[in-house]
């Protein structure tokens, strides 16, 4: 499933000038997802979480929290800090 942002992914009103979309997050988890044809199904049921949890951060309407951080990595075989090094970065731009 290809990254679409936009109306589906709504501005964050404390964050006016930008939306979470912006964040490069949702885009690197769909590429991951892509790149190993896994469906947002398939990385839920890996994770233990809601399809509509991994739905939403690709989306673009819900943030990567530390617990969520971890999982991805163990999931995805990267680093936690690879997530919440992300994460950051979109917050204090």
């Amino acid at each position: 499933m290809r990254f679409r942002c936009g109306r589906y992914a709504p501005a964050r009103t404390w964050r006016s000038h930008n939306s979470y979309c912006d964040s490069a997050t949702p885009k690197i988890l769909s590429r991951e997802l892509e790149a190993r044809g896994w469906t947002q199904k398939d990385l839920a049921e890996i994770m233990g979480r809601p399809v509509q949890t991994i739905n939403e951060i690709i989306r673009g309407s819900k943030q990567i929290t530390p617990e969520t951080a971890i999982e991805l990595s163990q999931a995805l075989g990267t680093s936690p800090e690879f997530w919440t090094n992300l994460e950051a970065k979109y917050w204090l731009l």
